[in-house]
């Protein structure tokens, strides 16, 4: 799955700010004093709102369609993060469980899935793969 996300851009109408917002993703908001410093912002943003349905044990939103509208990835580690996360919620494996089959303790599980965390990313593909889950990595040219 790519976790790239369309943004919002509403300039406030004395021309002030522009608001940004994910459709997507309920509450994940922020501001800038103009477009570019707006997009600029709203990675971090969106990271911070999908933090909070990791913590909350919410599912993460699917991402819709760009339909004209710029588009926010999440960082690699971070979209790596959110796979193993949404792998775990849907095979019903608990961090407990995951720790056990990795042969660490759960503080160790939750500092992979921790979002902002940064961690060696073999140790990410080690708990993907003990559910089945493959990380690929593909680079491109950009826009």
């Amino acid at each position: 799955m790519r976790y790239a996300y369309p943004v919002v851009l509403d300039p406030e109408p004395d021309g002030s700010a522009i608001n940004v917002s994910f459709p997507d993703v309920p509450g994940a908001l922020t501001w800038g004093d103009d477009e570019a410093e707006a997009l600029e912002l709203a990675q971090d943003c969106l990271v911070t709102a999908l933090y909070g349905y990791t913590r909350d044990g919410e599912p993460i939103p699917r991402p819709s369609p760009a339909r004209g509208r710029p588009m926010i990835p999440v960082p690699p580690l971070v979209a790596a993060k959110l796979a193993l996360y949404t792998a775990m919620r849907e095979r019903g494996i608990s961090e407990a469980e995951l720790a056990r089959r990795l042969g660490v303790t759960q503080k160790v599980v939750r500092s992979i899935l921790h979002l902002k965390r940064r961690i060696y990313v073999g140790h990410l593909e080690r708990a993907l793969a003990q559910l089945g889950v493959q990380l690929e990595v593909t680079v491109k040219d950009a826009a």
